[in-house]
């Protein structure tokens, strides 16, 4: 993470819903003030006050998992005025393009009339009325069977070029008479659930800790998920048929947290030095952290083949490595180190009918001068892997990456895999939230 960054708050960039960072506990030491209001004739009268977690009151409000939504909604009058009564609401729904929204949260309070109060007329002046939500962890949201289930609340969702949206607001009405139509004043938030991945081993807590150096999987043997080898062929500068073994480890457990960079391990062997030489530049590497977003009926199930108009794919960080000190290079032989960065713009994995969002850990077939690989431009190796939210207290994993180390300008998975030939990112355009 970035120096002098406070980690409970998330980054906040452009017009669409903020990034997040990762966030340790569930409440902050401080809140924010926001202000929002409804203009009339160049007057404004109706105004939302909120606090929430976000870093400046410029920026979206943010909230996590059982965060309490405090504020108040006030009225200014330039004379009395007849109104049915106001309300405040805390709404949340998801939409893919070219369909309806369907509401999963609804909370809502009756500012006025209350209690022994008469709707009627107000007079002229400010008139205000707190109000208080606690959000819930869980909401009921719809099936294609009509029915409902209930199931974790997805994080806020909303990226330029998106084909799903998850959108959590907070509404104002003032409700007017027969003859007059009702005003509204509504403003998005961030919303994002708590979730912490399962302790590392106790050696890489210990590295962690002590800022020593992370033990490898034939030492860590709990801290590791060796992946099976994969062998790729290829020809050797124009001319000499050549096949290479890559074993990839993954930091274990496969759960990551946003804005941390994920160990990764991976051995390279041949019978040929110099292929061993050409594929262990770092350059040569290509390893993808991939979001997969899957939309329809079947999102939330687990399957290999799916439709292109309801599957989208696209890398959401490079992996970069370096030659491992120790043992780095041996007869036959390659070892190397690396991270990929959870990046802070990237959302946590969640399942949510229609609309599911997963990541993988893919390995492609080497890119560099003098290599040609036999293997058409898919995947080596695909690993599922889980994005969250809240690192585990006291458990921070940093990078370990050499000092002045210059990380590789990332590739574009899209174009390496040929998405954009083959037309499963079929994309839409839409504007972030204002």
């Amino acid at each position: 993470m970035a120096a002098n960054k406070d980690p409970e708050l998330p980054d906040y960039s452009g017009a669409t819903v903020p990034s997040y960072a990762a966030t340790s506990n569930a409440q902050p030491t401080a809140k924010t003030e926001h202000k929002y209001a409804l203009e009339t004739k160049g007057r404004e009268w109706l105004f939302i006050h909120v606090k929430s977690r976000a870093p400046a009151n410029a920026s979206l409000p943010y909230f996590v998992e059982a965060d309490i939504i405090e504020g108040s909604v006030e009225l200014n009058l330039d004379k009395p005025e007849s109104v049915k009564g106001v309300t405040i609401q805390i709404l949340a729904g998801a939409t893919s393009v070219g369909q309806e929204e369907f509401i999963f949260l609804d909370l809502k309070q009756d500012l006025w009339p209350t209690g022994s109060e008469k709707g009627g007329k107000l007079d002229k002046g400010k008139h205000a009325w707190s109000f208080s939500f606690t959000l819930p962890t869980k909401v009921e949201a719809p099936t294609d069977m009509k029915g409902k289930i209930t199931i974790e609340a997805p994080p806020s969702f909303s990226e330029r070029a998106s084909p799903a949206y998850i959108d959590y607001r907070i509404v104002a009405t003032v409700k007017r008479g027969a003859l007059k139509p009702n005003q509204t004043l509504t403003k998005s938030f961030a919303y994002m659930p708590l979730v912490q991945p399962d302790p590392p081993s106790k050696l890489r807590q210990m590295a962690y800790k002590d800022g020593t150096e992370l033990l490898g999987p034939e030492i860590d043997i709990d801290g590791w998920k060796v992946l099976q080898p994969v062998k790729v062929k290829g020809k050797l500068f124009d001319a000499k048929e050549v096949e290479i073994e890559c074993t990839l480890a993954l930091a274990k457990p496969l759960a990551y947290v946003i804005g941390a960079p994920v160990p990764l391990f991976l051995t390279l062997k041949s019978d040929d030095e110099v292929a061993l030489d050409t594929v262990s530049n770092p350059n040569a590497i290509k390893m993808h952290l991939v979001r997969s977003i899957a939309l329809g009926s079947d999102a939330m199930e687990e399957r290999t083949e799916r439709r292109s108009n309801t599957f989208f794919q696209a890398g959401v960080g490079q992996a970069y490595f370096w030659p491992a000190m120790e043992g780095g290079k041996e007869p036959g032989k390659r070892v190397l180190r690396g991270e990929v960065e959870v990046k802070k713009s990237i959302k946590p994995s969640f399942m949510f009918p229609r609309f599911t969002t997963r990541y993988t850990m893919d390995l492609l077939p080497f890119s560099i001068t003098g290599f040609a690989p036999d293997k058409k431009p898919t995947a080596l190796l695909s690993e599922p892997v889980k994005i969250v939210s809240k690192h585990i207290p006291g458990i921070v994993p940093r990078s370990y990456a050499p000092p002045g180390y210059k990380k590789p300008v990332e590739s574009d998975y899209n174009a390496a895999v040929g998405y954009l030939e083959n037309g499963n990112q079929r994309f839409y355009h839409r504007g972030g939230f204002a």
